[in-house]
């Protein structure tokens, strides 16, 4: 028979209601991809009559994708078929409600110092704006035609009391009953058709947005030296409008193409895999999964919505690192040469000549086994901190490194350097433009106001043209690409070296 206690809630079809306002049997599972979305998978009981039955289900997130759901018995007794879904993400509201009985009369509560009193209004327009996972699955076009509705009044109640229509309304609206048409929560309504009667636990996945993880890294450097210690971190943020209680986490590491609905195809970073400490179990573990790595929290935990949460993934010590400077004497504005051919630039004498004075100051480490490290590294925000004599933890940088797999060595820029300069000057510039030809000097100064010598890399681009010769130089020089040069320099303290190189172009 039908629950009076929800009928409201509860729209008829042919067949058997069947009720599901739990979840019952394991524990969901849910793998998150760090692109705003995850793969969740839980058992449903499901008490079925052979034929067609009507089943409701009001434990989904608000950003479920509905052609994604699969529900399956997985022991394959009963033969399952959705013959209808209906899925509903509105949950109801003030808005909600106020849209649904536009053109009706009702009653608002008004406070009038310390009296209330109860007037009626007529509910011209309710000023209901679809909520933000509706907009998003409509696509960006109508998210703007919604919003400029909103911003235009177009948001904004219009109702009529005694005769005069007014802005906003009057008081706190007072709604004679809930509607077949709301919903307490996001609900998927089937008709399924199976072959057999009778109770077992069904099997319910779907793709759903709102779920995300990033990777961070603290990297600490003692007093003196630059062996690092490193402490990873999972950041997991549930956004999905459902909590998840004694969930079983999962990781999805690669390359994972998933389409959105603007045609956007993202990818998924890769994950690292947690060390060992001190014999403990590691809290997050990897294994290979298909062309991709999947990483488990070894814990159930409770997701709830809203939240954000953290887990120690990886934890090294006595990883050997280096630091070096690097000097990029080139200043260029690209809005300034947007649009316009490389033989216009080329008749631009003053391309390239701006000086940038700062040194860069750059870290490398290898993730090797050798250095402690050997693991996948995903992409992520590494912190640099370095002790002081005291003890203290001081920031001295961060970087955003990309996905780094084992054996491959991380490259990051923490900042300038303080005590270091550098100058870039052009000394000579000649053009032919009959016999295509170009000849360009430069000369580049570094200073050291340190109390040690240093070597700074200074890499000089050969952007005029993708044929060039070195015809004179100060220093030795290495090739880094076709059209990329750079010079080792060791400088001592209080000290300015001077580098000077001519270059000759043909095209």
């Amino acid at each position: 028979m039908r629950d009076t206690n929800r009928s409201f809630l509860l729209a008829w079809w042919v067949g058997v209601l069947v009720v599901v306002d739990g979840v019952a049997g394991a524990p969901p599972a849910v793998t998150v991809y760090n692109q705003d979305f995850a793969v969740v998978r839980e058992t449903i009981p499901l008490d079925l009559q052979e034929g067609v039955n009507n089943v409701r289900f009001a434990e989904t997130t608000a950003h479920l994708e509905p052609d994604s759901v699969i529900l399956r018995d997985p022991t394959g007794k009963h033969a399952l078929q959705i013959l209808e879904q209906n899925y509903r993400a509105d949950p109801v509201s003030q808005g909600l409600l106020l849209s649904l009985y536009e053109g009706k009369t009702i009653d608002f509560l008004v406070r009038r110092g310390e009296r209330e009193e109860v007037v009626k209004g007529k509910i011209i327009r309710s000023g209901y704006v679809m909520h933000q996972a509706g907009l998003r699955r409509y696509g960006q076009q109508y998210q703007y035609t919604q919003r400029a509705y909103a911003s235009g009044g177009g948001g904004q109640p219009v109702i009529e009391v005694d005769g005069k229509l007014r802005f906003g309304t009057p008081g706190t609206p007072i709604f004679p009953a809930l509607i077949d048409e709301t919903i307490l929560k996001p609900t998927l309504h089937w008709v399924l058709e199976t072959d057999r009667p009778g109770q077992f636990e069904g099997e319910l996945s779907y793709v759903t947005g709102g779920m995300t993880w990033e990777a961070d890294y603290n990297l600490v450097a003692p007093p003196k030296g630059d062996v690092l210690d490193l402490i990873g971190w999972v950041t997991l943020d549930n956004q999905s409008g459902r909590t998840f209680k004694n969930a079983r986490i999962k990781l999805v590491a690669g390359d994972v193409s998933k389409l959105q609905p603007e045609g956007r195809r993202y990818s998924l970073s890769r994950a690292g895999v947690a060390a060992e400490v001190g014999g403990m179990r590691p809290p997050v573990t990897e294994k290979a999964f298909d062309e991709y790595h999947l990483y488990t929290l070894r814990r159930p935990t409770v997701l709830r919505d809203r939240e954000t949460k953290q887990v120690e993934f990886v934890r090294a010590s006595d990883i050997k690192s280096n630091r070096f400077y690097v000097y990029d004497g080139v200043k260029i504005d690209r809005s300034r040469y947007r649009g316009r051919s490389m033989d216009n630039i080329r008749r631009d004498q003053d391309y390239g000549t701006q000086s940038n004075p700062k040194v860069w100051v750059m870290r490398v480490f290898e993730n090797t086994e050798a250095n402690h490290l050997g693991i996948a590294l995903p992409k992520g925000r590494l912190r640099f901190y370095r002790r002081d004599d005291d003890g203290q933890l001081e920031f001295v940088g961060e970087d955003v490194i990309d996905h780094t797999p084992k054996g491959e060595t991380a490259r990051v820029y923490t900042g300038n350097a303080f005590d270091l300069v550098g100058e870039r000057i052009r000394t000579h510039y000649k053009i032919d433009h009959n016999a295509d030809w170009l000849d360009e000097s430069f000369e580049i100064k570094l200073r050291n106001h340190k109390e040690r010598a240093v070597e700074i890399r200074v890499v000089e681009h050969l952007y005029r043209w993708i044929n060039w010769e070195i015809t004179e130089k100060s220093n030795a020089y290495q090739k880094r690409d076709s059209q990329t040069i750079e010079f080792r320099v060791q400088v001592q303290p209080e000290q300015e070296k001077v580098i000077s190189y001519a270059v000759h172009y043909t095209w």
